[in-house]
């Protein structure tokens, strides 16, 4: 039996090189090098600190596709012996995988050149039609997507939450940091749908519940946002949320309300009403960018996806855990029945396979 076919590889490898512009990077690494050797660079700490992070983002990409050719090199010289050595077939296959991963993850690079795709993730989740089982469903989405930012590695906060009248959760914020995380977390932008016997019907029947999910990214230093602080009223609260003495206590949740728009943002995650202040800052500046960005385009909103009602046929994903278990995105078909894994975190498939999707569009 013949050792699988590698001719392909090559030209995948080339076709990641042009995809991922890995040329252009070389020059920007050069351009960036020679930005951060200026005497004044650290005049500047927050550019200091932009350029560094885009240093290591530009250099990570090329170590990766260097990487990636000294693995095609193993895979060629792998394939040379499987020719002579059927043994060797196993470590043809082992190594044509690993460098199939890594083409993968270089593919999905590419994908994320958007304006803020590699920004931190603004993530808020709130409950649909459905009552208190939507309040349920809220609190199982963000309990997955926290599950999700651990197995990723990256770091999350909780800006504001708010316990549902007798379980789950009214509204949930969450502030995610890490690589490309508001690009990768575009794809959860929309209405999530929920089939299940209810935990609080005694006559357990079946119930249809859902949540929306709302994306934003947190904005660079560099972007100006126009907002006047003369149209903002500011009201100190005591939190209820989860926290420490100082946190549950004190007067140091804080709601901003901005009067031209009606936006209202609230966080209390903080046991400093000034950081809690800093924080809601921070979203209101993201959600006031939308809305220009809104009145400029005219069209489908880049940063949150098209609005939809929180009902039956707007879903961009059903979780059906009752009559069979399936998880299915509505945009990508892509599905499965291993429910469990998916509500513990397991959602890169939707999100990669989202992302794969509308590159090939």
């Amino acid at each position: 039996m013949a050792p699988r076919d590698i001719t392909g590889i090559k030209k995948r490898l080339d076709e990641v090189r042009a995809s991922s512009h890995i040329n252009d990077l070389f020059g920007r690494r050069i351009e960036l090098d020679n930005e951060f050797k200026k005497p004044d660079v650290w005049d500047d700490a927050q550019r200091a600190s932009r350029l560094s992070k885009e240093i290591a983002e530009v250099q990570n990409t090329i170590d990766s596709y260097a990487s990636a050719c000294k693995l095609y090199d193993d895979v060629v010289c792998a394939h040379d012996l499987a020719l002579e050595d059927s043994a060797c077939e196993p470590l043809l296959d082992s190594l044509a995988e690993r460098l199939d991963e890594e083409l993968t993850q270089l593919e999905l690079e590419s994908w994320f050149s958007g304006k803020f795709d590699k920004e931190d993730a603004i993530l808020t989740i709130n409950p649909g039609q459905g009552g208190l089982e939507a309040q349920d469903w809220t609190e199982m989405l963000y309990k997955m997507y926290a599950h999700y930012c651990e197995n990723k590695g990256w770091k999350y906060s909780v800006l504001d939450i708010v316990k549902g009248e007798r379980i789950g959760l009214d509204r949930v914020t969450m502030q995610i940091s890490g690589h490309n995380a508001y690009g990768m977390l575009r794809s959860e932008i929309g209405v999530h749908r929920l089939v299940r016997i209810s935990p609080t019907d005694i006559k357990k029947r079946r119930h249809t519940t859902f949540a929306s999910v709302e994306v934003l990214p947190v904005l660079p230093d560099d972007i100006e946002v126009d907002l006047d602080m003369n149209d903002v009223r500011v009201d100190v609260y005591r939190s209820s949320g989860p926290g420490g003495q100082c946190v549950n206590t004190t007067d140091s949740a804080v709601r901003l309300t901005h009067i031209p728009t009606g936006i209202v943002v609230t966080c209390q995650n903080e046991k400093s009403q000034l950081l809690n202040k800093e924080a809601a800052l921070s979203v209101l500046k993201s959600k006031l960018y939308e809305i220009e960005e809104l009145k400029r385009r005219e069209e489908i909103d880049e940063l949150r996806g098209e609005k939809q009602d929180s009902s039956f046929g707007s879903q961009i994903r059903n979780y059906v855990l009752y009559p069979f278990q399936l998880v299915k995105d509505t945009r990508t078909n892509i599905e499965t029945s291993n429910t469990t894994a998916v509500l513990n975190g397991d959602i890169d498939d939707f999100v990669i396979g989202y992302h794969k999707y509308i590159a090939s569009l």
